[in-house]
C-alpha cells in the first residue's frame, strides 16, 4: 500500500508562531520527533501533475517507498510565495525527521542553505544548483545542455520548413543550457536552418514554469511563422506548446520527462518527437538510497550522456521507424561522450 503523505504549506503567520514556541522553550529545530520518518521532497513552481519536472521526481520518491520500503512526504508550493515560505516548508519537513529532504529545483537554493545549517543531522538535496554546498546538501545536477543538443539533431533532421522553435519558460541560467544546446544541435546540422527563441517570463515572474496558456500562445506563434518543430523547456508552461503543435500537426519535444507517456499527455502524443529526458527521478531515489545505506551523497553528484543520465526518449513508434534520424543522434550521442563535439553551456 502506497503511504506517500502531501504536506499542504501553511502561512507565514504560523512559521513565525512555531519559531516563537522554540524561542520559549519548544523543541529545538534539530529535533527529529516522528516515528514514521521518511524522505520528503518540495515540489518546484507547478507542482505534482505537471507532466514533466516535479512529476520525475515524484517517480524517485514513488521507487523509492516501493523499493527501499520507506514512508515518503510531499510538500506543494503556493502562488506567489517568497523565501520564507520554502524555508519553512523545508523546516516542517526536517523537523518531522524526513531524511533526506530534497528541493525541486534551483529556487530552494537560499532556503536550502538557511535549513542545512539548522539541521545538521539532516541530508538535504538540491535538484539542479550548486551555488549552495555544505557537508550535508547534496546538488543534484545534469549536463541539460547535453540532451538538448540531441534534441537539435533530431530537430533539424526532421524539420521540413527550415524553421525550428525554442521556448524557455523563465530565461535563467539553467534554461540558457537548454536553449545553448538546443540551437548548437539544430545548427551544426543544418547550418541553414532558423531558430525561433523565445522565453516566457523574466525572474522573478516565475508563470512561465506553470501557466500552459503561455507555452500554447508562444508555441503559435512560432508555428505562424513557419516553425514545424517546437521545443518547450518550460515545465508545466510546457504543455500548452506541445497542445499548440499537435493542433497544427507539429512536431513537439518534451523535456524533462518522457512525455509522450505522460497520461496528461496522451490525445497529443502522437505530435510529441522525442523529449529530452533528464534522470531527476533516478537522482531523487540515488539520495533517498544513500542515506538509508548510511552513506548519504554529498557535494555535486552529476549526470550527464556518459551515464545516461540525460538523453533522448524513443518511445514514439514513429520516431522508432526514423533510422536516419536515430543514426544522427547517436553519433552526436557518442561524438559527446568521447569529447569530439563540446556543447555549450550558454547562448
Amino acid at each position: 500500500m502506497r503511504r506517500i503523505t502531501r504536506i499542504a504549506t501553511v502561512g507565514i503567520a504560523s512559521a513565525a508562531l512555531a519559531l516563537s514556541a522554540t524561542a520559549c522553550g519548544g523543541k529545538k529545530s534539530s529535533d527529529t520527533s516522528s516515528k514514521e520518518a521518511g524522505a520528503a521532497i518540495a515540489y518546484d513552481v507547478g507542482g505534482r501533475g505537471d507532466q514533466s519536472f516535479n512529476d520525475a521526481a515524484y517517480e524517485g520518491l514513488k521507487k523509492a517507498e516501493t523499493d527501499l520500503q520507506i514512508k515518503g512526504a510531499e510538500a506543494e508550493p503556493t502562488d506567489g510565495e517568497g523565501e520564507a515560505d520554502k524555508v519553512q516548508r523545508l523546516t516542517e519537513l526536517a523537523r518531522k525527521g524526513n531524511n533526506p529532504v530534497i528541493g525541486v529545483g534551483f529556487a530552494y537554493a537560499p532556503a536550502i542553505k538557511k535549513v542545512a545549517e539548522k539541521f545538521p543531522d539532516t541530508t538535504f538535496g538540491i535538484v539542479d544548483d550548486t551555488s549552495v554546498t555544505a557537508k550535508n546538501i547534496a546538488n543534484l545536477v545534469f549536463d541539460e545542455e547535453q540532451g538538448s543538443y540531441l534534441a537539435g539533431v533530431a530537430a533539424a533532421k526532421v524539420s521540413k520548413t527550415g524553421t525550428i522553435g525554442f521556448i524557455g519558460g523563465v530565461e535563467t541560467p539553467l534554461i540558457k543550457k537548454f536553449e545553448a544546446g538546443y540551437v548548437q544541435g539544430v545548427k551544426e546540422t543544418n547550418p541553414n536552418a532558423k531558430v525561433l527563441v523565445q522565453y516566457l517570463t523574466q525572474p522573478p515572474n516565475y508563470d512561465g514554469f506553470s501557466k500552459p496558456d503561455l507555452g500554447k500562445a508562444a508555441a503559435q506563434g512560432q508555428i505562424d511563422q513557419g516553425a514545424d518543430v517546437v521545443y518547450a523547456a518550460a515545465g508545466l508552461a510546457g504543455s500548452g506548446a506541445i497542445e499548440a503543435a499537435a493542433a497544427k500537426g507539429k512536431w513537439a519535444i518534451g523535456v524533462d520527462s518522457d512525455q509522450y507517456s505522460q497520461a496528461g499527455l496522451a490525445k497529443y502524443k502522437d505530435h510529441i518527437l522525442t523529449s529530452v529526458t533528464k534522470q531527476v527521478s533516478q537522482s531523487v531515489y540515488n539520495l533517498i538510497k544513500s542515506v538509508k545505506d548510511g552513506k548519504p551523497e554529498s557535494g555535486e553528484v552529476r549526470y550527464g550522456l556518459d551515464t545516461n543520465g540525460v538523453g533522448l526518449a524513443d518511445s514514439n513508434p514513429d520516431y522508432k521507424k526514423m533510422a536516419d534520424v536515430i543514426a544522427a543522434v547517436e553519433k552526436a550521442k557518442a561524438d559527446i561522450i568521447a569529447k569530439k563535439i563540446t556543447v555549450k553551456t550558454t547562448p
